[in-house]
């Protein structure tokens, strides 16, 4: 009787319309997610500005695993925290685009342009060539490629947007990301010091070796003078190969779908924030944003970022990290030395 009326009475009783209370059903679901990722954002954000050396997405992915593996969150949270890791972090990763002034990375000049490219270029090719002799899953490759040689958590998020990689493959690439170029931070300019490089080549390399836009900054700001100004636009140059390289990565995505002979929806040919991004830098460019707004956006952006990486974060379980092995951290220090060697002789031949 109870299974006959589910299914015969149902369609007569009175039920939400599909268009209508079901859809703020969903925007409901979100919120709860949403907002747990905002505070950690807050949070994270917070340390930051006590300690300017730490990077804020480092620090909400390492709140979100922790939450993940003490806490018992409600399935409510799961929405939110999805929708955070996804949507939130490609709005994030197109507001980029506003830092960018093509202006500024032409005034580099050709040379060191031509730099900024052979250092995306190579440095993609050699970690995946130096990943695949150890075995490592195509995507895990690309994470950590993209990560290490364009403009670190940014660009691993960005690649996730288009291979779609486990999240276990995306916590670590951005977790080593972090953790390398941190450790870059005092060693560029030490090294560069012993060189006997001045304050502009410091910068050059700095800004074409670090992986972090963050650390880039906390690199040229030890090395002082004009450092720091060479050193950010030059990574800022690397932030721009982000729309050619992930246009690239979807044409080779869909190849590969279409050879696995999968009926998964294929990744379009450039994907929307890519487009997105393209279009703030085109706008920021033509300098006609004020720039309370472009501070505004900027502050954004990082807490979007950071709100992203927390919900990545949450989706990892210490079980999961354990699996990963080793081989993930020697590609990682081998693409670090890789892309630092690739910056060195650019400096030195510009």
């Amino acid at each position: 009787m109870k299974s006959v009326l589910g299914q015969s009475d149902a369609p007569n009783a009175a039920s939400p319309s599909p268009s209508g209370p079901s859809r703020l059903d969903s925007v409901r679901a979100l919120v709860p997610g949403i907002a747990l990722s905002a505070c950690a954002a807050v949070v994270a954000m917070g340390v930051r500005h006590f300690v300017p050396t730490l990077s804020p997405l480092l620090i909400a992915i390492v709140l979100g695993a922790l939450t993940a593996n003490l806490v018992v969150l409600p399935a409510s949270f799961g929405a939110g925290i999805t929708f955070s890791s996804k949507k939130l972090l490609r709005v994030g990763i197109s507001l980029l685009g506003l830092q960018l002034v093509l202006g500024d990375i032409l005034g580099l000049g050709w040379g060191v342009i031509a730099m900024v490219v052979a250092i995306v270029v190579l440095g993609i090719i050699g970690t995946m060539f130096v990943g695949s002799l150890l075995g490592l899953s195509w995507t895990q490759r690309v994470l950590i490629a993209c990560g290490f040689s364009i403009c670190g958590a940014a660009a691993v998020a960005a690649a996730d947007g288009v291979v779609e990689a486990d999240e276990e493959e995306v916590l670590t690439a951005v977790a080593l990301v972090v953790i390398f170029g941190t450790l870059m931070i005092p060693t560029i300019p030490l090294i560069s010091s012993a060189i006997g490089f001045d304050d502009t080549e410091a910068g050059l390399w700095a800004g074409g070796s670090i992986h972090e836009v963050a650390q880039v900054v906390a690199a040229g700001g030890i090395i002082g003078g004009a450092a720091l100004t060479v050193a950010t636009i030059v990574k800022l140059a690397r932030v721009l190969m982000l729309a050619p390289v992930m246009a690239a990565l979807s044409i080779m995505q869909r190849r590969r779908t279409i050879g696995q002979g999968t009926t998964t929806k294929r990744p379009p040919l450039i994907p929307l924030f890519v487009l997105a991004f393209l279009g703030l830098v085109v706008i920021r460019s033509t300098g006609i944003l004020p720039a309370g707004l472009l501070s505004a956006a900027s502050s954004l952006q990082t807490a979007l970022l950071t709100a992203a990486m927390f919900a990545l974060g949450a989706g990892v379980r210490i079980a999961t990290i354990k699996k990963v092995g080793i081989r993930p951290f020697i590609l990682a220090a081998a693409s670090t030395v890789w892309v630092a060697v690739i910056a060195l002789v650019g400096v030195m031949m510009v």
